[in-house]
């Protein structure tokens, strides 16, 4: 009996002194779009630090631009036609149905962005999860928190508000970028690589450039300079071929 007892201990030992898996196929690399760093990265977030206080201070035209629009949706809100609470949630419906799946980009404190699509029902955990799942196992027990700026909006799991909410409802449709902070604050580093499994980080690739809208037409394009009375935009003193007949006839009165 003894003997039964003490090889019940020593499984139950065994099986709680199991470490996770470092198998590669416990992470679905499918799951993953890694993006490199741009080349040249824009302000992070920290670095707001350094900026003076007079950067933040509205202008005289913003404030306006921003009471303006108050005052419409004041009014709007004011003129809407009263609604059930049934009519208000089969429009809530049909809106999320425009939106089945929303982008995730999760950027890190060097600007290296993961890049997943998740049903638009999935909570917050379900990123969370899926961000820890890439990590290597000695970040995996290290604590992070995701969240969005500006203003610094903190999704944590923990907050009832954030918890029951699907990525809709959290207004993360159709595509958000959500930064990662460690709790551990070497891990920030804006320099160094962040503790990401290699094979995850084997994927980087460079972002694709973005569109340019600098292309102009040229000189000799068809239908530029075309004048109003549909010639070619051509000087008026090439003669008077280049007039229409109701000009001409007005002329000759």
């Amino acid at each position: 009996m003894e003997t039964t007892q003490s090889n019940q201990s020593d499984n139950q030992l065994n099986v709680d002194n199991v470490q996770p898996s470092t198998d590669t196929q416990s992470v679905n690399l499918a799951d993953y779009k890694v993006w490199n760093p741009p080349h040249s990265s824009p302000a992070t977030p920290g670095d707001s630090q350094s900026l003076p206080d007079t950067f933040f201070e509205p202008t005289t035209e913003e404030l306006k631009s921003v009471f303006a629009q108050q005052s419409r949706l004041t009014q709007n809100l004011v003129n809407a036609p009263l609604k059930t609470q049934a009519i208000r949630e089969r429009e809530d419906k049909e809106k999320q149905a425009r939106f089945p799946t929303t982008r995730i980009r999760v950027k890190f404190p060097n600007q290296l962005i993961l890049e997943r699509t998740f049903p638009s029902t999935d909570k917050i955990k379900s990123v969370y999860a899926w961000v820890r799942n890439s990590l290597t196992e000695e970040a995996k027990p290290i604590k992070f928190v995701l969240y969005q700026t500006p203003p610094r909006r903190e999704l944590r799991v923990s907050d009832t508000t954030v918890k029951f909410q699907n990525l809709y409802q959290l207004h993360l449709a159709p595509s958000s970028i959500l930064h990662l902070s460690f709790e551990e604050a070497s891990l920030n580093s804006q320099v160094k690589t962040p503790p990401l499994l290699p094979e995850i980080l084997a994927l980087a690739t460079d972002l694709p450039p973005p569109p340019t809208f600098d292309d102009t037409p040229k000189s000799d394009d068809k239908g530029k300079g075309r004048s109003f009375f549909g010639g070619s935009g051509e000087s008026s003193t090439s003669g008077d071929s280049k007039l229409p007949k109701w000009l001409k006839l007005s002329g000759k009165k």
